[in-house]
Order: C-alpha cells, then structure tokens, then sequence
C-alpha cells in the first residue's frame, strides 16, 4: 500500500515539474532577469510608465530610469537575441548610447534569458536572412538609399545628431537582419513593406562584401569611406602643389 502510494507521489511530482522544465528560457532565465534586466525593465518587462510616478524622491529617480527602458513585452526573441549577443545589453547606465561591447553570458545562459524574454509576449522570432540569395548590386543600391546616410557607403560607420552609426565590420548576418527590422537607439525601424526579406538578403551580402573588398588597382585607405578618402586625396594635392610653387619661386626669383 505504502509502495503503490510512494510511486503516485512520484508520479505526481514528475507531471507537475514537467510543464515547468519546458517552459521557455526555464527558472534560470528568469533569475538571469531578476538579476540583470528587471532593475530597469521592471518585473515581467512592464517597465514602469512615467504617469504612475510615486513615493519619495529617491524612488521617483529610480521610477524615472526605469521608464526611459522600454517595455518588453511583446518584442519577441528577436530584440533579445541582438541586444544581447551584441553586448549592448546590459547597459552600465541608462541612457548612454548602447555599444557593442564584451558579451557577459554563456550561450546557455543567452538561450534560456532570450527565451524568457520571448515568453513575455507574442513577439517576432529570430530572423534566418540568407545572404547568398541577395544581389551584391542591388544590395549597394539599397544600403545607400536606407543605411549610407548614417552608416557611410562602405559600413564604417559615422556621426548623426546625439550618436554615433557603429561600423557594421563585426556584425553577422542575423545580426544586421535584426537591426533592420527593430531599429536599435536612434536608427528608424524599417517593416517588411519598407524593405522586403529578399532585399534584405541583398543589403547583407553588400555588408559582408564590404567588409572585404576588392580592391583591385585601388588604394583603400583603411577603407574608411570616399569623402574621407577624397580629403586625404586633396591634402596630398595641396602639399604638392604648395611644394611644386615654391620650388618654381625659388628658380625664377634667382
């Protein structure tokens, strides 16, 4: 009687310990949340609106903060996926510019808190761009027309008003795809209708390619992009032309 008892305990304790063991990102991912993320996101990543302000003055800053990080619920594994395997996340302060920086996690770590993230809401899955389907040609001509503005031609980065556009030369794939379609700090976010997934392939062929071009009977500079590399080319010119001046001065005064 006893043994027929000990194995329904058994059994009972397994089915009710199944259901939590599946579920996505699992205890650890929660824990990893509490303890790097909810400071700022708030508990299940509701944040904290700015119009339910309270308590003293130290807890209305920490309120403040708090509000200035975006709620995530609803974001999916895809913005968890990029801002943490880039390192912009976590930051060391809020409201500083996130940059790509060491990843603090373990992959098994950044599996289990990009799944608790995910499991806050229904939200976008991690994108699965396949470059080697895009056009190199087509892909310039749209990074020009959406990304050079900020990012230079050539993905070396750049300066906009209160940023700085990072150079994409570390950036995968999936990473870029990603970029694209949340639009990370001060970067628009462009939807499906805006660029489509088979243009996106091509504008991440473009970047790969741009990281490692061909530089066939050029002088690359380091690559940092035409009006940089024009300025190096007029400063040569202007000493030559200076030291070619003063040379002819020279004769015709002697």
């Amino acid at each position: 009687m006893r043994a027929s008892r000990l194995i329904a305990l058994v059994l009972a304790l397994a089915a009710a310990a199944g259901p939590a063991a599946a579920a996505p990102g699992g205890g650890s991912g929660k824990a990893l949340y509490g303890q790097y993320c909810i400071a700022c996101h708030g508990p299940n990543g509701s944040g904290v609106p700015q119009g339910r302000l309270s308590g003293g003055a130290a807890l209305r800053q920490q309120q403040v903060q708090r509000a200035l990080a975006p709620s995530l619920q609803g974001v999916g594994a895809l913005a968890a996926d990029f801002y943490l395997r880039t390192g912009y996340m976590p930051l060391q302060r809020v409201g500083i510019q996130p940059r790509r920086s060491r990843v603090l996690f373990s992959e098994p770590q950044l599996q289990a808190l990009i799944g608790y993230v995910a499991s806050l809401g229904k939200g976008p899955a991690i994108p699965k761009p396949q470059p080697q389907r895009g056009d190199i040609s087509q892909g310039m001509s749209l990074f020009t027309e959406h990304c050079a503005g900020c990012h230079q031609v050539v993905a070396e980065g750049g300066v906009v008003t209160g940023a700085l556009p990072p150079a994409l030369e570390d950036a995968t794939s999936t990473q870029i795809a990603e970029a694209v379609r949340i639009g990370p700090y001060v970067m628009p976010t462009f939807t499906k209708k805006s660029i489509s997934d088979s243009q996106l392939n091509s504008i991440i062929r473009y970047v790969q390619y741009a990281k490692h071009p061909d530089d066939r009977g050029g002088w690359a500079l380091g690559h940092i992009g035409p009006v940089p590399e024009g300025l190096v080319t007029w400063f040569l010119a202007a000493v030559a032309l200076v030291g070619m001046c003063m040379v002819i001065g020279k004769r015709l005064s002697s």
